[in-house]
């Protein structure tokens, strides 16, 4: 999520009737001018079946293998279908595939796919999931969850090959030798490099989406527009998109399950503020708060906990700072070192967040299977060891006097990640003398500023994309990996990932992982802050609509009254 990259997004009266006008719901037309706040033109919608929701922005991607955001993730998990799919229990159900058969050594599977079809009618083919899976594996079309299918045999060598220095030919041969391919038309093969006991969770996720082969290569814009050519599988279409506006998805009736499909249409505005989105709320004008859409506002919490409508679930997701390590001060390790032990993390999440989360002392969340009890990598609120390596940084820097050391908190535009940001910014002012400011972008623009290393310290939180502790760990294995953004890389933690990948026996896999976050933690790439728990509320009208411990909520399930 969110990046959940996946990426989270936790989240004015006077300008109330303002807003609302921006992130209007339905129509047919196309995007106006942001002058004009005639709504005329919109469409009103007739059915019983419908619900309202907002997200934070516009989504940054709607391409499934190149969306690594948790708002983009919420529109794509409902109009795209996998093999796979996650249930209530985030256990992995038949989706595209009607079943499976695993071979003995746990390397092969052998998909059968039902009969299904595009949203244009096409019949969904074997070949439309070789395509999309090799597509994001191509290097030349930046997949940044690209790693994601590492797991299948030839994928990692296909995606780092450096098609500037080798041959077309020599490119050509790996990717015919990535372990996928299409028997027949329902027949679907995957050879994976290692057992991976998550592999059913991963062919639900994003990355894993077919597409559309003829409409992929026919338009290389399919994705950025509701329009003939943004073609989809799952159980909703694309119906319109007001860039920076509104999203409206409708029911798709050649749904291979549209039987089970209660929703006709679901209406997403676009609402940034999250105190405007929970007022929306309370006034009935949407019918649901919390992830993967737009996040209940902090000023809100303790109404909603007083009539008893706040409701909070586990959730496996890390709420961090990331730390650029190429930067002249965070590039220090003890500087973030000291950064990362003067967090007060109870103080904040008991007097700011408010959502009963646990202080983070590791980068694996307590509610990933394996690593429920605290690892004892360091303590919270630190402030003795945080002076200490302060002061070592400081001498290694050439510093004498800590208010020379500046540290810039970058974040995207948020009520909660600016209200968090303002809490440690005046705690490490006053607690270690050091300069702090506070650095603030809108979310697309912020993306790009943690992508090219233009930040010190970044917020960012991250949703298990599957339950286990490799989905938190893997993108610190390099560098370049396009979700680790922090610059930090290590030869032994690298070495024990792939170690990780090869081990077969479960309690030594942990045992591995274990060792690896503690590499990690040791250098401080990223200074954990909390655990997430998911916070939500929704109308009385609607159904069977909560977020799973990965904050999905699958949509085809939802009903209203």
């Amino acid at each position: 999520m969110t990046k959940n990259k996946k990426f989270l997004l936790l989240t004015v009266l006077a300008v109330f009737s303002i807003v609302l006008a921006a992130c209007g719901f339905g129509g047919e037309t196309a995007e106006k001018p942001k002058e004009d706040n005639n709504d005329s033109d919109t469409t009103e919608t007739t059915s019983s079946k419908e619900l309202n929701l907002v997200i934070p922005s516009e989504p940054p991607s709607l391409h499934p293998q190149l969306a690594t955001d948790n708002t983009s993730g919420a529109v794509l998990t409902n109009v795209f279908e996998g093999l796979t799919r996650l249930n209530d229990e985030s256990k992995p159900e038949a989706a595209m595939a009607e079943s499976w058969e695993i071979s003995d050594d746990l390397l092969t599977y052998t998909f059968k796919l039902r009969d299904a079809q595009w949203s244009n009618g096409d019949p969904v083919v074997a070949s439309d999931f070789v395509y999309a899976w090799k597509w994001a594996l191509n290097p030349n079309n930046l997949s940044e969850y690209s790693s994601l299918l590492y797991a299948i045999k030839g994928g990692e060598a296909y995606n780092l090959y450096d098609t500037k220095k080798g041959t077309e030919e020599e490119f050509a041969k790996l990717g015919d030798a990535i372990g996928v391919k299409a028997e027949d038309e329902k027949t679907l093969v995957v050879t994976l490099e290692n057992p991976t006991p998550y592999f059913l969770e991963l062919t639900a996720f994003k990355t894993y989406f077919p597409l559309n082969q003829k409409v992929v290569e026919g338009n290389d814009k399919w994705y950025t527009n509701a329009d003939e050519n943004y073609v989809t599988n799952g159980p909703f279409k694309l119906d319109t998109w007001k860039h920076n506006n509104s999203i409206v998805l409708k029911k798709n009736a050649d749904y291979w399950d549209a039987a089970s499909v209660a929703l006709e249409t679901v209406n997403i505005g676009m609402v940034e503020d999250e105190t405007t989105a929970a007022t929306k709320f309370k006034a009935g004008e949407i019918d649901y708060l919390g992830s993967p859409f737009q996040t209940v506002a902090l000023d809100a919490i303790d109404g909603f906990k007083a009539d008893g409508s706040l409701q909070i679930v586990d959730y496996a997701a890390l709420y961090n700072y990331k730390l650029n390590t190429t930067d002249k001060f965070t590039g220090n390790a003890n500087i973030r070192k000291a950064l990362t032990l003067a967090i007060d993390r109870q103080t904040l999440v008991d007097n700011i967040t408010k959502g009963e989360q646990k202080p983070a002392l590791g980068m694996v969340p307590s509610a990933i299977a394996g690593f429920e009890e605290d690892r004892g990598y360091f303590k919270d609120n630190d402030m003795e060891g945080a002076k200490a390596a302060l002061e070592a940084g400081m001498k290694e820097l050439g510093i004498t006097d800590p208010s020379e050391i500046t540290i810039n908190i970058s974040y995207n535009t948020s009520e909660a990640h600016g209200a968090i940001a303002q809490f440690i910014q005046e705690g490490w002012s006053k607690n270690l003398g050091i300069t702090v400011g506070l650095d603030n972008s809108e979310w697309q623009v912020y993306l790009e500023k943690l992508n090219v290393l233009d930040y010190q310290a970044g917020r960012l939180g991250w949703i298990a994309d599957y339950n286990d502790a490799y989905t938190f760990l893997e993108m610190y294995s390099t560098a370049d990996n396009g979700n680790n953004d922090t610059g930090w890389e290590n030869a032994e933690y690298n070495a024990l990932m792939k170690q990780s990948v090869a081990e077969t026996d479960s309690a030594k896999r942990l045992e591995i992982m274990k060792k690896a976050e503690s590499i990690a933690v040791a250098e401080f790439p990223v200074a954990p802050i909390y655990y997430y728990t998911n916070l939500y509320v929704k109308n009385e009208k609607v159904s069977n609509m909560f977020p799973n411990a990965l904050g999905d909520i699958q949509l085809k399930s939802v009903d209203v009254e």
